[in-house]
């Protein structure tokens, strides 16, 4: 037994050597293989690499991106004080880039013209629901030395089914120095109402539109612009605390009249007019003075032909006008009054105007009142077959038109400080002097839905 175990222990030693030869020459020819394979890929990853090189020499440098731009929420500061902080998306390309939006939805409810009490048998009352979605998209560039440009666009969709639009310009200047704007845009406002959320005046006369035959509220707006059919051009400068600015409006000027009727003749519109209209303002603190005048340069732009067949200018239109403003809200957001005082005067062909209004807002409450005064000198009575039963000046004579109007602000609806609804009305009636007949009203009433976001 034990020469067995030793014959084992003998064999076994002897085989072991030749068994450790065996599997160091199989190790040593797996390696020699995986080193081939490799110097192998080695070479075909440097020929990739000299193709793409030779490629990219040809293509010629590739173009750097453009750096990204944050673009930032353009609702008020005051109207998202302490709401969520709006998100923010990144975009390429120069300046920063603002979408926001202003949704104003209204009810109404007012009297035809000449009405006060409506019936059934006479439609003097007139309800309706008006409003339009405004979005806007303003782009703006500056430089570290002042220098900026920048565009605004702002479509509206009403909720007659048609797209419009409230501004369209392009700006550049230098910061708290001077600026150049050009495009469809309002200018300095000579007669601010406010917080005016529904005022129609007498008849349906608008605030820059002449209807003829319903009077004629002036306030300085015939060239400030956002004219259907002309643009703006307007240059300003900023030193200390005073303001200038020159606008240029070049337009159809008959488009001011509604129809094309002024003093009951049919207007013909020969040539664009060219209205200038320079407004210098001071502030100091809460107290602003401003004074501004608008005349058109361009003459015989339209009239009419008379029964002999001579053309009679019509386009003399000079305007003055002077406001007075205390914003006490500067320093007390929470009490403070904001007071307009507002005069205008304008001499026109055949006419002359004058008109004053004061309003004031104190707690979201607004209360003000408009005076009129309007000499029509000249006046075609032929005219009057084609008037409806509202007409109220059908020959020459002096006009008074008094307005009133009031409205109250319901904030933070839903807690929304984005969110507010507007309670508006008014009441006006003109007299004639010296006329037989009463004093023509009309009233209404307005629910304005605001949201901005």
């Amino acid at each position: 037994m034990k020469k067995t175990v030793i014959a084992l222990f003998i064999g076994g030693a002897l085989a072991a050597p030749a068994a450790w030869a065996q599997n160091s020459t199989a190790t040593l020819e797996q390696r020699m293989l995986l080193l081939e394979q490799r110097l192998q890929a080695a070479e075909t990853r440097a020929q990739n690499a000299e193709k793409e090189i030779r490629q990219l020499k040809q293509a010629g440098p590739a173009p750097q991106a453009a750096p990204a731009v944050a673009v930032v929420s353009a609702t008020p500061a005051a109207e998202t004080q302490n709401n969520r902080a709006a998100p923010s998306l990144k975009l390429s390309g120069f300046g920063d880039l603002k979408f926001y939006g202003d949704v104003e939805f209204n009810m109404d409810a007012e009297s035809r013209k000449g009405a006060l009490i409506g019936d059934r048998d006479n439609d003097n009352e007139k309800w309706d629901i008006n409003g339009r979605i405004l979005l806007g998209f303003d782009g703006y560039r500056t430089l570290d030395n002042g220098h900026f440009a920048g565009f605004t666009a702002q479509p509206l969709a009403d909720m007659t089914g048609s797209m419009n639009l409230d501004d369209a310009a392009f700006f550049f200047g230098r910061e708290n120095d001077w600026k150049i704007k050009i495009g469809r845009f309002e200018a300095f406002d000579m007669f601010p109402l406010n917080q005016d959320t529904f005022i129609q005046h007498s008849g349906d006369t608008a605030n820059d539109l002449y209807d003829d035959g319903h009077g004629y509220i002036y306030m300085m707006k015939e060239a400030r612009g956002r004219s259907d059919s002309g643009g703006n051009f307007l240059v300003s400068k900023q030193l200390d605390n005073w303001y200038f600015e020159v606008n240029t409006l070049v337009e159809n000027g008959s488009s001011l009249f509604v129809d094309g009727n002024y003093h009951g003749r049919k207007l013909t519109n020969d040539k664009n007019v060219v209205y200038v209209r320079p407004v210098i303002s001071w502030t100091q603190d809460a107290l602003s003075l401003s004074a501004a005048m608008e005349s058109n340069l361009v003459n015989n732009a339209y009239g009419y032909y008379n029964q002999q067949g001579s053309w009679v200018d019509q386009s003399k239109r000079n305007g003055y006008g002077a406001v007075l403003t205390w914003n006490g809200l500067k320093n007390d957001p929470d009490n403070g009054v904001v007071l307009n005082l507002n005069t205008a005067y304008l001499d026109a062909s055949g006419e002359k105007d004058f008109s004053a209004g004061v309003n004031a807002l104190w707690k979201r409450f607004e209360l003000g009142y408009i005076y009129a005064h309007n000499k029509i000198e000249q006046f075609d009575q032929r005219a009057l077959a084609e008037c409806d039963d509202g007409c109220w000046i059908t020959d020459t004579g002096t006009y008074d038109i008094h307005t009133l109007h009031a409205s109250y602000q319901i904030p933070n609806i839903m807690d929304m400080q984005n969110f507010n609804i507007y309670l508006g009305t008014y009441w006006s009636w003109l007299n004639e002097k010296g006329g037989d007949e009463g004093s023509q009203d009309r009233y209404g009433a307005r629910v304005r839905f605001k949201y901005f976001f």
